[in-house]
């Protein structure tokens, strides 16, 4: 706060399940490198969804692809976003939005957690034209098929992927 000669650090964190994180992850957090003083990448567990690559793993990918970004975490968790937002000091949460359908579904999580813990806000950033078209759930079908992703996805990411299909490159 000016004047007063504390320095606070902004804290947003990016939650998703990241299965498997791809071009379109990156950039939001690049971009919200810009933003924030510190970025934390939250992996989570959907429980409508079944993971291709276990937590583990996905932490470990994601690492490989932010070691060298100094305001960078990478970090699992479970329960509420807004808990884990909480219990590492963050200011906001970081949701990317590829199409007005993403919005719809965004608008009510954000609300809940507004209600939840009026602390944190909840920022948005509009996916880039490059990666707008980019779901983990496509990606993965493209790879399952023994097709090349990594236009969409860091390269370690890629090849895990086919990896995991009995792909091996």
């Amino acid at each position: 706060m000016p004047g007063t000669g504390r320095f606070i650090l902004k804290t947003a964190i990016y939650p998703g399940s990241f299965d498997p994180f791809t071009n379109g992850h990156l950039d939001i957090v690049n971009r919200a490198r810009i933003l924030f003083d510190k970025i934390i990448i939250s992996i989570s567990i959907n429980s409508a969804k079944q993971s291709l690559f276990t937590m583990d793993e996905r932490k470990e990918q994601i690492l490989n692809v932010v070691s060298s970004m100094h305001n960078v975490e990478v970090a699992s968790f479970t329960g509420l976003t807004v808990d884990f937002a909480r219990k590492n000091g963050a200011i906001a949460i970081i949701r990317g939005l590829r199409a007005v359908t993403d919005f719809e579904y965004e608008y009510a999580i954000c609300q809940i957690n507004h209600e939840l813990n009026h602390d944190v806000e909840t920022v948005f950033l509009m996916a880039s034209k490059e990666n707008s078209f980019l779901s983990s759930t496509i990606i993965k079908e493209v790879a399952r098929h023994g097709r090349d992703v990594s236009e969409y996805t860091p390269k370690n990411i890629s090849s895990a992927l086919l990896k995991k299909f009995g792909y091996e490159n």
